[in-house]
């Protein structure tokens, strides 16, 4: 790996920003003064900066408490993005694993791990996830029904069978709004909106609270994040198979 890549993903700055340090000639390669942007670096050599070493993971995770208003990408044109929420140290590879809308909340990871990503988003591995949302009107057993059974929401296939549960129904203004948590074993587009759509209702606010076995940390307010414990991390390569492929 070039030395400036390996600064970059140490969390020590832009491209930029790692060359000017260089140049300072604070950056050791194994005890001996580094300025060279473009010089190889080895997993074995040791990588200090003003005598203070260096480690950077070669795969990271992150739960987000993702707020509403960020789009889940790398980069966009017309909206922040989640990647702006992750602190200086995180690395610069990270990805959002799956999407969720700009007005969604709730749990999002990020990562480098391709092959986790891939498994968790797999279609034919059905990974739960778990949402909470509030709908306009009540919520009867016949939409409980149709999301067991699964709906047409326009795509060539019904949704795959989901479980509705209808946590509470109040008053809001002249009418009602029910509190609901949603299960899916897929990850469609605007699916829970386009399934309650179809079922003429309309989801008002929208938060996922699990993807298989994570769950989100409540103790994150919107907006914050953290690295994923080595329990949890196990655990979502454990449920999806990577552990033993």
């Amino acid at each position: 790996m070039r030395l400036d890549k390996y600064l970059c993903e140490a969390g020590l700055g832009t491209r930029s920003q790692v060359k000017k340090l260089l140049k300072s000639g604070v950056v050791t390669i194994n005890g001996r003064t580094a300025r060279k942007p473009e010089e190889k670096i080895e997993k074995s050599d040791t990588v200090a900066v003003s005598g203070k070493e260096l480690s950077v993971s070669e795969q990271e995770y992150w739960m987000l408490h993702k707020p509403s208003g960020y789009v889940s990408a790398t980069e966009d044109k017309h909206f922040p993005t989640v990647i702006e929420l992750l602190p200086e140290e995180a690395r610069r590879d990270l990805f959002p694993v799956g999407r969720l809308d700009r007005d969604t909340e709730g749990l999002l990871l990020l990562t480098n791990d391709g092959k986790l990503a891939h498994y968790l988003l797999s279609p034919k591995r059905h990974v739960d996830k778990v949402y909470y949302a509030k709908v306009r009107g009540k919520v009867a057993e016949e939409q409980v029904e149709a999301f067991r059974e699964g709906v047409d929401i326009g795509d060539e296939k019904k949704t795959l069978p989901a479980v509705l549960e209808v946590l509470k129904c109040v008053p809001a203004g002249d009418a009602f709004e029910s509190e609901v948590r949603v299960t899916l074993r897929e990850g469609r587009y605007h699916q829970i909106k386009r399934m309650f759509a179809a079922l003429a209702c309309e989801v008002v606010y929208l938060k996922r609270l699990s993807m298989g076995s994570l769950k989100l940390d409540e103790s994150l307010a919107p907006g914050d994040c953290r690295l994923l414990t080595e329990k949890e991390t196990e655990a979502l390569k454990e449920e999806t198979g990577c552990l033993s492929m």
